[in-house]
């Protein structure tokens, strides 16, 4: 009886010490990405203006080079998926944040708009090896049985990127310049980032050990890809999620111009722009507490259902700051909890192997739709002279989306039910 007891008792304490390190290395790629897209994602926007002072560079073209980046990230998400399917995820988001620092260092020096796409085009790699996919990717293959709550958790610290890096980056521009605030942003992802994904990834050797023969892995991921694109259900999530990045990316670099268009009060404004972040870590925060509960589709049919009922409160809001409020918490929240649904809704409806690059495929319509869909708003707004249009345009699109996602649940519980 005493034997048994010291191996029981044994056995708890391992399982104490593993739950701990499994929270404690969450935390670390929490920390990791909020670092990555403070850093190089939110940072841009307030460097336009210093970049244009100093250098004379257009606007228009400036943000030329931010969506050939995003370009860049989408046609680098389906292979950087794969290799993080074989076990390399220590390996590219490291590299990733190394890239991410050598870009940030090379764009302090930057004294030529080619300079600066040659930059963006690196970021791209780089947000494709850092950013949410990949860490998504990592952390399913890990942990097949507590995926969804780990990356609540990740999404839910990294939604503060903004909130921390956006008064950072200002403080740092005042202080220094904008080109020793990105000397500073790129010191960050190497003495955060970089130790982070080094010590909190297991390394490919670790992975094999503790997985089939890499044959085998190989073999089962192609062949989870090659169903997945002869599936219906990920023809429609893919719809779904291209929709709705276009228009969340359209209202999102839209929503200023369109409120001063409509002759809102700067108080207003500002209030509305800034409730939009808390909206989304709210969301996240309501989903980590009570999302065990609750089916990730149903979640889903939630937060697809919102941004269109956002977008017809903004339609109606005219210069109401009660309405116009209330879409700022509707359309933020619907963003915070779309995050961790794009992070959780492949695995409840598909299957886990070869997650990896069928997000990645999943990412490149959606990252394509994200650099062009400002430029099409901007043109239906130049071509109708006045954002109605583009909003009505926003709202059918966003539908579209509501649609698919609803698909794809539908496809997927009759294919359960079919094969029970």
């Amino acid at each position: 009886m005493s034997t048994t007891s010291n191996q029981d008792e044994s056995a708890r304490y391992e399982t104490a010490q593993t739950d701990s390190r499994d929270r404690l290395v969450t935390w670390a790629l929490a920390v990791a990405q909020l670092v990555s897209w403070g850093s190089v994602y939110y940072s841009f926007s307030l460097l336009v203006v210093p970049m244009e002072q100093a250098m004379g560079w257009s606007r228009t073209a400036m943000n030329g080079a931010l969506s050939v980046g995003l370009l860049v990230s989408g046609f680098a998400a389906y292979p950087i998926g794969r290799w993080i399917d074989h076990g390399l995820g220590r390996r590219v988001m490291a590299l990733g944040s190394v890239i991410a620092a050598a870009m940030l260092l090379l764009w302090a020096e930057a004294q030529s708009l080619t300079m600066l796409f040659v930059v963006w085009i690196g970021l791209g790699v780089s947000m494709a090896a850092t950013f949410y996919d990949p860490v998504f990717a990592v952390v399913t293959h890990r942990y097949p049985r507590s995926f969804r709550t780990k990356i609540t958790l990740i999404t839910l610290v990294a939604g503060f990127a903004s909130t921390v890096f956006i008064p950072l980056t200002q403080f740092l521009i005042g202080a220094v310049g904008w080109r020793m605030s990105l000397v500073v942003l790129a010191a960050l992802n190497i003495l955060i980032c970089l130790p982070v994904h080094m010590a909190a990834i297991r390394s490919s050797r670790i992975a094999a050990e503790a997985r089939p023969a890499s044959g085998d892995v190989k073999r089962a991921n192609n062949a989870a890809t090659r169903r997945a694109v002869h599936s219906p259900i990920f023809w429609a999530l893919a719809i779904c999620f291209t929709a709705y990045y276009a228009t969340f990316a359209a209202l999102t670099f839209h929503l200023v111009p369109l409120m001063v268009e409509r002759g809102v009060s700067n108080a207003v404004l500002v209030t509305t722009m800034a409730l939009i972040g808390p909206a989304q870590v709210a969301s996240r925060a309501v989903w980590f507490t009570f999302g065990r509960t609750v089916h990730v589709s149903t979640v889903g049919i939630i937060v697809v259902t919102l941004f269109p009922l956002s977008t017809l409160v903004l339609i109606g809001a005219g210069q109401s700051a009660a309405l116009l409020w209330l879409f700022a918490l509707c359309y933020g929240a619907a963003n915070g909890m779309m995050t961790i649904l794009r992070g959780t809704i492949v695995q409840d409806l598909m299957w886990t192997e070869g997650y990896g690059a069928v997000s990645g495929m999943l990412s490149f319509p959606s990252n394509v739709a994200k650099g062009i869909a400002p430029i099409a708003a901007a043109s239906i707004w130049s071509f109708t002279h006045g954002y109605v249009t583009v909003e009505w345009t926003v709202f059918l699109v966003s539908i579209l989306s509501a649609i698919a996602f609803c698909v794809a649940v539908r496809v997927s519980r009759h294919m359960t039910t079919g094969a029970a």
